[in-house]
């Protein structure tokens, strides 16, 4: 064979060599570049602590030159008469009404066992501390602005306070915007406003025979336009500072016609479900549902209550027939569908824990309704963003089940033990005045807890109108 020549020797010998030179020039920024990610990674992992509480920040944008604000209409131009409500409690008093006075989990940190496992929270707050200082704060600068309409308005039944005490299943709507109107976080600039509140009532449309469950989504539409034309607060931001409140299930289609409300403006509405498109999570909100009751609420002690789990309802979704097809002849499970014979307030008395069912919607009133009375409640709603998330720790004082698991319900209720029971319980104590409506509101009661929710979600864009136009935002 003969000898390959000394070009081919030479080119191969060089491409060798210039491979490995390459090879070895892409090894060292390569390894580099994998140790830097590395390093980057164990930095936020191990500082993240840092990040459990978010700060304002404040970028500063200019606003086109053409930028200029709207005059309104004598239509819309009645002042509406508001009360300064009283001054803030100070510190020592609002740290004594929301609890027990114990280290927060932030000062605490995670508990573990001796075994090295770590032990569940039983904390009824998320953080306390947080919370404390964040309300104060909120009570302290939260400014809302009411689109203004006079009484002789021709939907002034929609769009102003009701003149009675609210009551019913879909109370909650009609109890914030009462309450709401007679606070201290109105104003009447709305210049200094962080927030700008849509007073339309869905339940009230609901009901108006000159709406009706049709004719909603046009009313809608065809306000939103003229609060629109006649202010420029809604096109500055685009919505996004606004709010509206609604309970009944009929406000998650109210939107249809006029989109930019449902995905632009903070939406506080009883059916919270991460299932329906409308309702995105952290800039919606979740408005408890609760039917109003009279005086304090009763206090019976865990002994007495004879009964393991309690339901009461109409079968109106596939999750409560599986209920009911489970657990209708049990003796230790109460599954009742249709009228009682016993007074309802007997049964959530009388039982452990109270089963909160999806039905039409993830939402009832029973959660307020056991917690009223004591109950644990157990949610049996896949989906429900449930109220007051960002605050409470729902795994403190409730338990969750998936409704694949309604089957195994007995053996999870038992699988609790009577320590953790009782803890349970302890803790629903203690959350129960978030869930009560008052005409004149009670520090953390549902009206505040809500205002707080709001707080949390506020964009607080504002423009400061002088000659530069500054268009600053504070996003949380």
């Amino acid at each position: 064979m003969a000898r390959p020549s000394l070009l081919y020797q030479y080119y191969h010998s060089h491409r060798h060599l210039s491979s490995r030179s390459f090879g070895g020039f892409f090894f060292i920024p390569t390894s580099l570049a994998l140790l830097t990610s590395f390093l980057i990674l164990f930095y936020i992992y191990s500082t993240s602590n840092l990040f459990t509480h978010t700060h304002q920040i404040t970028p500063r944008i200019k606003l086109p030159s053409g930028f200029s604000t709207l005059s309104s209409p004598s239509l819309f131009s009645a002042p509406i008469s508001l009360e300064n409500a009283s001054e803030l409690t100070k510190t020592g008093t609002l740290e004594r009404i929301i609890g027990d006075g114990s280290e927060s989990q932030r000062a605490r940190g995670p508990q573990s066992s001796s075994n090295g496992q770590y032990e569940k929270n039983n904390e009824v707050f998320h953080d306390r501390d947080i919370f404390l200082e964040d309300y104060k704060e909120m009570n302290r600068t939260l400014k809302i602005y009411v689109y203004p309409h006079r009484k002789d308005y021709a939907f002034a039944n929609v769009l102003l306070p009701v003149d009675f005490k609210p009551g019913g299943n879909y109370a909650s709507e009609s109890y914030f915007k009462k309450v709401l109107m007679q606070s201290h976080f109105i104003t009447k600039n709305p210049t200094v406003a962080d927030l700008f509140f849509l007073p339309f009532s869905i339940a009230r449309l609901r009901h108006d025979p000159r709406v009706g469950v049709g004719g909603i989504q046009d009313f809608i539409r065809d306000y939103m336009f003229n609060i629109s034309q006649t202010y420029p607060y809604w096109n500055r931001t685009n919505g996004v500072d606004h709010f509206y409140v609604a309970c009944h299930s009929i406000g998650r289609v109210a939107m249809e016609k006029a989109p930019e409300v449902k995905f632009n403006a903070i939406q506080v509405v009883c059916s919270s479900s991460y299932f329906l498109t409308g309702y995105i999570a952290h800039k919606d909100a979740c408005l408890p549902q609760i039917w109003p009751r009279e005086g304090e609420p009763p206090n019976l002690v865990s002994s007495k209550r004879k009964k393991l789990a309690f339901f009461a309802g109409a079968i109106n979704s596939p999750v409560r027939e599986k209920l009911l097809q489970t657990w209708r002849n049990d003796s230790e499970i109460f599954a009742h569908f249709g009228r009682l014979t016993t007074p309802y307030a007997d049964e959530l008395l009388g039982s452990k824990y109270c089963l909160h069912v999806k039905g039409f919607e993830v939402n009832t009133a029973r959660i307020a309704d056991s917690l009223y009375y004591g109950c644990v409640p157990v949610i049996i709603a896949n989906y429900y963003d449930l109220p007051f998330t960002d605050v409470l720790n729902w795994k403190s004082f409730s338990v969750v089940v998936a409704t694949l698991d309604i089957p195994l319900l007995k053996k999870i209720l038992k699988g609790i033990s009577s320590k953790e029971y009782l803890t349970l319980q302890s803790n629903v104590l203690k959350v129960r005045k978030h869930f009560q409506w008052h005409l004149f509101p009670v520090h953390y009661d549902a009206f505040y807890m809500v205002m707080y929710e709001l707080w949390l979600r506020r964009s607080s864009m504002k423009i400061s109108f002088d000659d530069s136009m500054v268009f600053t935002t504070h996003n949380r």
